[in-house]
């Protein structure tokens, strides 16, 4: 082994983490895969007992699926006690938002169908994340960003225009505005979750109280809407158990641990991927075909994630949390 230089051995040996590598798989790696699973809810739902409101079935998956990410989230009460007067109002904005979502999203679903709802709410999301970002000065997108999201959704219409993934016949305008509102909803909540975490506080605390709330929240339109006629059968219980457990649970979890090394808008559109997941398993389950176009705009879509990614990996994205509890 050669020796050291005496100027060589006085100085510590440091060795260096490789930052990209831990900004990708800490940051864009986590939301790629909770996308991934989001992208198998409407596949899930399509399995649900006839005559299940759509919105009793996500509101369904969110109350259990919400409980659980409470009951698991350690330092929830350290979260609660430590906000004062002026975060209280943050955490019920971003409770309602989360509650907000499957309450807009599914009747959208319902009036313009899963590719044209899941289209507009998702592409949507990355807008309002970035104007709400710039107007409370949380963060100004940047030109990688803005790029890389007009081409996500342009991608995503593409698939829509090219009569794929189940894409609805008609347009109902209530429908849009209701997916539109889910998208807002998202932008929200995505907001004050990377907010909060980046002020220090445990991702799992964060997702924990925001969806623990939410389902409190979202309990009574579930009860109201007759549930308890159908959630009691195997396939009822089947399709809330997948979306409480898969796409609430475990992909909230990794979403907010994303949101570490991500800052929201970048999230947003990361989260783009979903319609793309939808799409494929539409093919490889449901038996849907995909036109010329929808595979184009699958493949744009599939360009600009990989673009920004590569952008998560090169910048640092949200102020890291100061605690890495789960």
């Amino acid at each position: 082994m050669p020796e050291l230089s005496p100027a060589a051995s006085a100085r510590p040996l440091t060795i260096r983490p490789p930052a990209a590598r831990s900004r990708f798989t800490q940051g864009a790696l986590p939301i790629l895969a909770a996308a991934l699973l989001w992208g198998t809810t409407g596949t899930a739902a399509s399995f649900a007992p006839a005559g299940a409101a759509p919105a009793a079935v996500g509101g369904a998956g969110l109350v259990l699926g919400g409980l659980l990410l409470l009951a698991g989230a350690r330092g929830a009460a350290a979260l609660l006690r430590s906000t004062g007067r002026g975060r209280r109002p943050l955490l019920a904005v971003g409770a309602l938002a989360v509650a907000g979502y499957p309450l807009a999203f599914y009747p959208a679903v319902a009036r313009t169908g899963v590719a044209v709802a899941t289209v507009i709410a998702l592409g949507s999301a990355p807008v309002f994340t970035g104007l709400l970002a710039w107007a409370a000065r949380v963060d100004r997108p940047g030109p990688r960003w803005i790029a890389a999201t007009a081409a996500a959704v342009l991608g995503c219409a593409l698939l829509v225009l090219g009569g794929g993934a189940g894409a609805a016949d008609r347009t109902d305008l209530t429908g849009v505005a209701l997916a539109a509102l889910a998208g807002l909803s998202y932008a929200l909540y995505s907001l004050v979750g990377g907010h909060l975490i980046g002020e220090g506080h445990a991702p799992g605390a964060v997702m924990g109280v925001l969806f623990g709330a939410a389902g409190v929240l979202t309990l009574p339109v579930v009860l109201a809407s007759g549930a308890a006629a159908w959630l009691p059968t195997a396939r009822g219980a089947a399709v809330v158990l997948h979306l409480a457990l898969l796409t609430t649970f475990l992909a909230y979890r990794l979403f907010g641990h994303g949101l570490r090394r991500t800052t929201a808008a970048a999230a947003t559109t990361l989260t783009l991927a979903e319609p793309a997941v939808a799409a494929l398993l539409g093919v490889a389950v449901l038996g849907e075909r995909l036109t010329p176009l929808s595979w184009t705009g699958l493949g744009v879509l599939g360009l600009a994630l990989a673009a920004l990614s590569r952008g998560v990996r090169r910048s640092a994205g949200a102020p890291a949390a100061r605690s890495t509890a789960p």
